[in-house]
């Protein structure tokens, strides 16, 4: 698994000239509903194990969660299944809306 920066990943998400990744946001929908990174697709944690089949195995995903730690988890577990581009947002959104969007919603 792969780690990435709120700098990092933003400056990723605005280079037209890369693939942009998948965006998996493993948050509550209540969460969700606070605030989130603009284009992410939320799946909560313990949806993962039944919804997985909805992901594409083959692309480059950026887990996000709150502070990382359960998208760390979720990451784990979804390369353990095969899925081989992980990469964990490290920080999750506390971290985006310190570094990168400090008008997002801190819960």
């Amino acid at each position: 698994m792969q780690h990435i920066s709120p700098s990092d990943l933003n400056s990723w998400l605005q280079d037209t000239s890369r693939v942009a990744p998948q965006l998996l946001d493993v948050r509550e929908p209540w969460e969700v509903a606070l605030c989130q990174i603009a284009g992410s697709q939320n799946i909560p944690m313990n949806h993962i194990p039944s919804e997985q089949t909805r992901l594409d195995p083959d692309a480059t995903y950026v887990v996000i969660c709150h502070h990382g730690v359960r998208s760390y988890q979720v990451a784990g577990f979804l390369e353990r299944q095969g899925f081989e581009n992980m990469i964990n947002l490290d920080g999750g959104v506390a971290a985006w809306a310190d570094v990168v969007d400090p008008s997002m919603a801190r819960y």
